[in-house]
Parts: structure tokens; sequence; C-alpha cells
């Protein structure tokens, strides 16, 4: 067994650190509960909200990844008390902090978004965002694998602590409705040129995310949600992956996720008042070149101000 761990830890680093000039892409399966962690536009999108979710990825494998992830989200129409504040509400801001453990590596990211909102028509809003994004990656020269010492860029930190310290900027659009949305957002879009502290890694390149979403009522007791990512990143693989969930009753719901040639997932949760809680089990694709060991993610989103509750036959109360 203690052979199968190494194992792991050593296959784990090698497919990790292939790419150590890049950050380590973060897989959130429940992508479409936290919208505006990839795109500053859609920041407020469902009003003033308390989010987070703990990741725990390929479990059973010493060094394998882990997810903290917490957020805040105000719009400033439901602060001043508008009567409507999805339609007239026009600012919205957000503090969003992420932990990320993988190997040797730690990070952790703080990011600060501004949206503000332009009315199209009735229900269509053009969503315009921005976010100041500073980012502490630390690297325990301690936990290095044999291969990972051997690398010419990290060979000169092994048996010490090191931090590398980025400041970034990220930059989103968004077009919104009711029942859909269409984003574009993009990370890091100065590439990491403003750094200091260590060098361990050589470059920081942009990311840009596209997302999708669509949701309908099909009658009083059941609803139908379909969100759907695709992500590019330099020198890492294309990133496509969807949800799908059925809400019924307004209180449950199930669902299916697939990351296209990497992993599967199903899902389930609640929801009561004012918060949602859900679960999510992913296993990696038989012929992807994930570890074996399964994923599990808990997700929790707080309204502090709106109910869970529908004002119309139509209306869908959650994503």
């Amino acid at each position: 067994m203690k052979r199968l761990t190494y194992l792991a830890i050593f296959l784990f680093t090698g497919l990790a650190l292939t790419q150590v000039q890049a950050q380590s892409r973060k897989y959130i399966s429940s992508f479409d509960f936290f919208q505006s962690y990839y795109n500053p536009g859609l920041t407020g999108y469902e009003g003033s909200t308390v989010r987070g979710f703990v990741r725990n990825q390929w479990s059973g494998v010493d060094g394998a990844p882990k997810t903290y992830f917490f957020s805040t989200e105000l719009d400033f129409g439901e602060l001043a008390g508008e009567e409507d504040p999805a339609l007239m509400g026009k600012n919205a801001v957000s503090i969003n902090l992420l932990h990320d453990t993988y190997g040797a590596f730690r990070e952790t990211e703080l990011t600060l978004a501004y949206a503000s909102r332009i009315r199209l028509t009735e229900k269509l809003n053009l969503r315009l965002g921005a976010g100041v994004n500073y980012q502490n990656i630390r690297l325990d020269g301690n936990e290095l694998t044999t291969e990972e010492q051997n690398d010419p860029t990290l060979s000169q930190y092994i048996g010490q602590f090191s931090n590398m310290n980025v400041l970034d900027f990220n930059l989103g659009i968004a077009l919104t409705h009711a029942n859909y949305y269409l984003s574009y957002g993009m990370h890091r879009v100065n590439g990491g040129k403003i750094s200091s502290g260590d060098k361990f890694m050589d470059g920081y390149p942009a990311s840009s995310i596209f997302q999708a979403g669509y949701r309908s009522a099909l009658s009083n007791n059941l609803a139908v949600i379909v969100n759907g990512m695709y992500s590019i990143q330099k020198d890492q693989d294309d990133n496509i992956e969807f949800n799908i969930k059925a809400l019924m009753m307004d209180r449950i719901w199930l669902g299916i996720g697939h990351r296209i040639d990497y992993a599967t997932n199903a899902q389930i949760g609640i929801v009561t008042n004012r918060l949602r809680i859900g679960y999510l089990y992913e296993f990696p694709n038989a012929h992807s070149y994930n570890l074996p060991g399964n994923t599990h993610e808990f997700t929790a989103v707080f309204n502090l101000f709106r109910d869970n509750v529908r004002t119309d036959s139509q209306q869908v109360v959650m994503w």
C-alpha cells in the first residue's frame, strides 16, 4: 500500500509540474454556482449572496489537490432597498478568497471585483466587470519529489520554503436575462508580469473563459437548468464542461455533469428559504490521465436579502 501511495504521488506531481511555468487550473465542478469567480461581470447576478465550497480531489492520494473558496457579493440595488433590484440596480461588488493546495504548492488567491449593469431592454442587461487579483504561491521544498528535485527551476529551492506574489487583473462582459446568460471573462490580463519574491514559475499566462446557461420552469413543480463552460489557457488543453440539473418543487435538485475527456459527476442538493446546499461526487473517465480516486465537492449559497421563492410561475430560483 505504501508503494502505491508513493507511486501515486510521483505520477501526480509529474503531471502537475510538466507545466510548472503556468498556473495550475482550478477545477470547480459546480462552476455554475460561482459564475462571478470566472467573470467579474457576473458579480451580483443572483443578488447579494455569501458563497463557498470545499473540494477534495482524488481523495485518498497524498498531495492531491484540495480547494477551499469563500465569497461575498453585494448588489447596491438591494442594499438601497429598491423595489425591484434586479431591474433597477446598477452596481455590485464582491470579494473572493480561494485557497488551493497541490503537491508541494500552496496558493492563496484574493480577488476584489466590481460590476456595472446597463439595461438594454426590460429584461435584458449588459454587464461589465473588472477585478484586482492578488496571489501568493508558497513552495515547500521539503515536499519535492525526486523528479521535481531534478527540475532546473525547482532544484534551487530544495529544503526551504519559498514565496511568490503576483498582482494582476480580471475583466468580464456578460449578456444576462432572468432565464439565460452569455459571458466572456479573462483572468490575469497582464500575464503575471507584476510579481515579487522567488521566481519558481517562469510564466503566468492569461486564460479566457466562456460561460453560458439556460433555465426554464416546465411546471410548478419542475424546472430544468443547463450550464456550460469553455476555458482556454496557453500550454494547457482546452477545457469544456457542462452541468444539467432538475429542480423539483423548488426544494430538491438532482444533476449530472461532465468535463470532456476527464471526469463525470453526479449532484444532489436542497433549497431552503435563503440557503442552497449541494454535494457533488466526481469520478474520472477510464481513458483520462487523472489519478484513480474520486472527488467530493460541497457547496453552499446563502441569500442575504431575498428568499428562494418565485415571484411568477416562470421564474427559476437557482442556477
